[in-house]
């Protein structure tokens, strides 16, 4: 996918993967800025409960907006690919970057975290699954939650099967 250009993003390089999509870094050539666009995993079907949950993704975290969490652009389809268009963020992740924190940083880490999650409290939006994977630290130390993948909405239907197990272990 390297180097080709889906809608009007030219896809730079593949930033990391998880149980719910895909991460590229990519060129917006309309807007001359770069983004990180978030894809469906090809094995998941358009009529699949996953689609659903990534929609919602989109949906809780484009509702928020607050320093310490990520923004969302917008939702786009293009050659049967769904994906979500987000902020790039030029950093590391937690789990990257936690062995090199001193103890004032990880407070600060902390507090930031915490801060984010309040703002999507606020809204009705709960993460569930929160995990250093899913936290970036900017270069000049700016802290944002990612990956609204298994947020629960107040008021939306149950996506998630009663008994069922969400998120990391």
């Amino acid at each position: 996918m390297i180097g080709t250009t889906i809608s009007h993003y030219k896809i730079l390089e593949k930033l990391g993967e998880g149980g719910m999509g895909v991460v590229y870094k990519a060129q917006d050539l309309k807007l001359d800025r770069t983004v990180a666009l978030k894809f469906l995993p090809e094995h998941i079907s358009a009529g699949s409960g996953e689609l659903e949950r990534f929609i919602q993704e989109a949906k809780a975290a484009a509702g928020l907006n607050h320093p310490n969490i990520c923004t969302i652009h917008g939702i786009e389809e293009s050659d049967g690919k769904n994906f979500i268009v987000m902020e790039f963020v030029d950093g590391q992740t937690l789990q990257e970057k936690k062995s090199s924190l001193s103890m004032k940083q990880a407070l600060d880490v902390g507090i930031q975290i915490a801060e984010g999650l309040a703002a999507a409290h606020e809204k009705g939006i709960v993460h569930r699954d929160i995990k250093p994977e899913n936290i970036m630290i900017h270069k000049d130390g700016r802290v944002q939650v990612m990956d609204f993948g298994l947020a629960k909405l107040r008021g939306a239907s149950r996506l998630t099967k009663e008994g069922s197990t969400v998120g990391t272990a």
